[in-house]
């Protein structure tokens, strides 16, 4: 079992980066691989090489690395802040630069769809400013759910693991925060390495 957290924040004190520590303490000592993308300032832009590589020319030499680094896993966790109902751009910039035609699935006109990642299993750990409540009236988790969970996870084959939401990550009851956290963690680090995996309680007060 090989688990690789990615994490997007532009704030190394952020609630992002404290689940990404617990999640990544949750699972020791199963091997567990960082890509921290704000830290290593990971470019989220579709350049014209991504093009070229979608339609089947040489990938770029950052995106072989991150190739690398998910052939590796066998679990795959995607630690955010939820921006505009939906994933940072530099999250969503990874997942389009990086599920590229050719590794992550397969598509041409004449023989259909042909997802690759059968022997990844994706995890999301979404973390919203508001409250669940919010986003069952707006239907926001759902469209949430469907645009990763289905239009990515499933699009590209990987297994469908744990969605985890943290609500209300702004509210000033730090002990709330903590317990949402805890709640979410365990979910997670539950799914991948089964019901011993638990974290213990942390007071965190850092919103986002």
């Amino acid at each position: 079992m090989h688990t690789l957290l990615v994490a997007t924040n532009p704030d190394p004190r952020s609630l992002t980066h404290h689940v990404l520590d617990r999640v990544e303490a949750a699972l020791h000592p199963a091997s567990v691989e960082v890509a921290d993308l704000s830290e290593e300032r990971f470019d989220p832009t579709f350049s014209p090489a991504d093009r070229r590589a979608y339609h089947g020319g040489d990938y770029p030499a950052e995106i072989i690395n991150e190739h690398r680094r998910l052939e590796r896993a066998t679990d795959l966790v995607l630690i955010f802040p939820v921006y505009w109902w939906s994933m940072p751009a530099q999250l969503k910039g990874w997942i389009d630069r990086v599920f590229i035609n050719g590794w992550a699935f397969e598509y041409s006109p004449a023989s259909g769809l042909r997802p690759k990642l059968q022997a990844l299993t994706t995890h999301l750990l979404p973390i919203a400013g508001v409250d669940s409540g919010v986003y069952e009236r707006h239907g926001y988790e759902r469209a949430l759910r469907t645009q990763i969970e289905h239009g990515i996870v499933d699009y590209c084959g990987s297994r469908r693991g744990a969605t985890a939401f943290i609500y209300e990550s702004e509210q000033d009851s730090a002990e709330a925060t903590a317990q949402s956290v805890d709640r979410a963690v365990r979910t997670i680090s539950g799914a991948i390495r089964g019901p011993s995996g638990r974290a213990g309680t942390v007071v965190y007060p850092v919103a986002g």
